[in-house]
């Protein structure tokens, strides 16, 4: 869906075709809609990397020191431009795929296959019910059509995409099997299934506690993860205001954010609640089904504008 809008509208991100395809009203109520679930989830997911840092191993320190110290390293890096942010996440790419290799290889004696019986036990719902919370999630891979602009080469862009939906699902697959064989049942019980699993890890008497590798993990694909984020809300906005340059409102919204992670929920267990019954419904309606909308209407319109054209 974001490949055939960007190849629609080559040189513009969705804040700036909206107002063509719908009106210039409809259009920026649309943006703002959409600006603002941005910017509320980019706080959303702020807030849960600071819940699992400071449940997981920083008890002591308040969740406001780490929640905006995260949110100003990824101001500097937003300030720095597509450019440097695409270089970052290159540079941090082994370090996430690296230690989930080693974790894998370590757990190889503790697998129990059995756990995965039996399949489709209960029918067919269950997985589709529980497609639900990935399918939000993957819907995030809208946010490529802030990037897909400043390609140098706009062919590119499906390909590697699509190569990263794939990468990304391999992943997924690889780590909940990984759970599963080894906690079984009482995955489902876990916050922080993957933390626990890591625990299991005894090689020798010597090769133990290997938790900070999963940590190394989660902040790095954190960091990633809210800068493109944070990129894509401070563009929008920029666009939405009709600004030459994004840079004036990197701080405005990274205050914004923070807010947004504090006021937005209360608690961890409204944090794990909005997960699981809120944002992939939010997340498939504003990223899947409302672009969906926005790519027939254009279509139907250039073929209309086409039609008249011929007449």
């Amino acid at each position: 869906i974001a490949y055939k809008l960007h190849k629609l509208y080559p040189k513009q991100t969705v804040i700036q075709f909206t107002e063509k395809i719908i009106g210039r009203i409809p259009g920026k109520i649309l943006g703002f809609l959409l600006l603002f679930f941005y910017i509320e989830n980019t706080g959303l997911i702020v807030r849960g990397y600071a819940e699992f840092v400071v449940g997981s191993f920083l008890v002591h320190t308040p969740i406001s020191v780490i929640m905006a110290s995260m949110v100003l390293l990824c101001a500097f890096i937003v300030r720095g431009g597509i450019e440097v942010l695409g270089r970052a996440a290159e540079l941090f790419v082994p370090v996430f795929i690296f230690p989930i290799c080693i974790l894998i290889i370590l757990l190889i004696p503790d697998l129990e296959f059995k756990n995965i019986f039996p399949v489709l036990g209960d029918g067919i719902m269950p997985p589709i019910k529980g497609a639900i919370v990935p399918g939000g999630w993957f819907s995030e891979f809208f946010l490529i059509i802030f990037l897909l602009p400043f390609l140098a080469d706009m062919k590119k862009g499906m390909k590697s995409g699509m190569m990263t939906v794939f990468a990304v699902m391999m992943t997924l697959i690889m780590v909940n099997l990984l759970v599963l064989f080894i906690l079984g049942s009482t995955t489902a019980s876990k916050n922080y299934p993957l933390m626990h699993v890591s625990r299991f890890i005894s090689s020798a008497d010597f090769f133990e506690h290997v938790e900070s590798a999963v940590m190394a993990v989660w902040i790095v694909g954190a960091f990633v993860k809210i800068s493109v984020f944070y990129y894509a809300s401070v563009l929008g906005t920029a666009q939405w205001l009709n600004l030459s340059d994004y840079r004036p409102v990197v701080w405005p919204i990274g205050i914004l954010i923070v807010i947004f992670s504090f006021w937005s929920l209360p608690s961890t267990i409204d944090v794990s609640r909005n997960d699981i019954n809120v944002f992939p419904l939010q997340g498939i309606l504003m990223q899947t089904i409302i672009p969906l909308l926005l790519l027939v209407i254009a279509i139907v319109r250039k073929r209309n504008h086409k039609g008249t054209e011929t007449s």
